[in-house]
């Protein structure tokens, strides 16, 4: 497939998610990505089985890639990763720590080797430190970084229910590549990219630091309710339904209060008179809230808050999402047939997507073997 990275070579010594997200949002804008996996794969592929017998994780994360089995132990298939990596633009891995390097592929040593390279190197929790040498999972960071101290019902932490953590890493892994791409451009170098799971949580925890180191506040676990904002949470509708009602200022207050709860002087109560009184008072709030929505069908409350103009959403299944209207999603090959994944989020105004194939397991060995072969060693 063709696309704003047509003609970039990225080499990927990547497992589970993290790494694996990076490489195939370059492959979903044309970057040709050659994965290196062992001889039984990477370990994402036995997640589960759910995607007509291959894992649902895989083939979201791996699409449009070119599977290349090798043992980078093995002399051979090193110098063979080698002569790859001679006419690759990026490298990244995210294997064990120091794994790499021991294995001769110190992303160091070969920007050094290749100085147009750009090396990417994902890890737990950074390369120095006591942490160093901790193998990470998405939900160990999630524990590590507060993020399961904040998330939950009052009496219980949850995890988050997707890997925020991988994703995340992931995402702020995929900018710096497209970032040390433009920085090449300006100076002909390519960078080194170091990103942990945990520096990108704890960017995302950022407000609940700064809200506690400089104001001693700790956000309580409120389940469906906002910490910070009141009325902001989930509330019963009739017949058993329940609907989220985000209302973020005075004036969608007033509006709330006078077309959904046919209150209009309910905001002159000094309990509610403003977001800290609310929050202080949230539990009297919500029962005259529930006094009303309890009695309507959820319908009815989401005409009552559209007139409004009062922040609204369902609380859906993941049924409920498949069907959603505004649910885009996209034809992926698989096997010998196709898959549907979701669309990605943000894409050019005017430009069709297509979404590369999952590649099986080994798939393109032969060919990769084939176009870097040791020519020298062959005279």
């Amino acid at each position: 497939m063709t696309g704003v990275l047509d003609g970039l070579l990225v080499v990927t010594l990547e497992q589970a998610v993290a790494a694996p997200y990076c490489s195939s949002r370059l492959a979903d804008d044309g970057a040709r990505v050659i994965k290196i996996e062992r001889a039984e794969g990477d370990f994402g592929r036995r997640y589960d089985s759910f995607v007509h017998g291959e894992s649902a994780y895989f083939v979201w994360l791996n699409r449009g890639k070119e599977s290349l089995t090798a043992d980078i132990k093995d002399p051979d298939d090193a110098a063979l990763l080698h002569r790859i990596l001679a006419k690759a633009d990026v490298f990244i891995q995210n294997l064990a720590p120091g794994a790499a390097g021991r294995a001769g592929f110190d992303s160091g040593e070969l920007r050094a080797r290749h100085p147009r390279l750009i090396t990417v190197d994902i890890s737990g929790y950074g390369e120095d430190g006591a942490y160093a040498q901790m193998k990470a999972f998405d939900m160990l960071v999630q524990a590590e970084s507060g993020l399961i101290s904040i998330t939950g019902g009052a009496n219980e932490m949850g995890r988050v229910g997707v890997s925020v953590c991988d994703i995340g890493c992931g995402m702020y892994a995929h900018t710096a590549v497209l970032k040390a791409l433009l920085k090449r451009g300006q100076t002909g170098q390519g960078s080194g990219i170091k990103v942990s799971l945990f520096s990108g949580m704890a960017e995302w925890m950022a407000v609940p630091l700064l809200q506690r180191d400089y104001g001693g506040y700790l956000p309580p676990r409120m389940g469906l309710h906002h910490p910070s904002i009141a009325p902001y949470g989930d509330y019963a509708c009739a017949h058993d339904e329940r609907i989220v009602i985000g209302v973020q200022n005075e004036r969608q207050f007033a509006n709330f209060c006078t077309h959904v709860l046919d209150m209009p002087a309910l905001p002159e109560d000094p309990r509610f008179a403003t977001n800290v009184a609310r929050l202080d008072n949230r539990p009297a709030l919500d029962e005259i809230i529930e006094s009303v929505t309890a009695t309507l069908p959820r319908t009815q409350m989401r005409a009552r808050l559209d007139k409004a103009g009062v922040p609204y959403g369902a609380i859906n299944s993941v049924d409920d999402l498949i069907a959603h209207p505004q649910l885009k999603r996209l034809p992926v090959g698989l096997n010998d047939g196709r898959f549907e994944t979701v669309a990605p989020p943000a894409a050019f105004v005017d430009d069709s997507v297509e979404l590369g194939p999952v590649p099986a397991l080994g798939e393109h060995s032969a060919a990769i073997r084939g176009e870097f072969a040791d020519t020298a060693a062959a005279d």
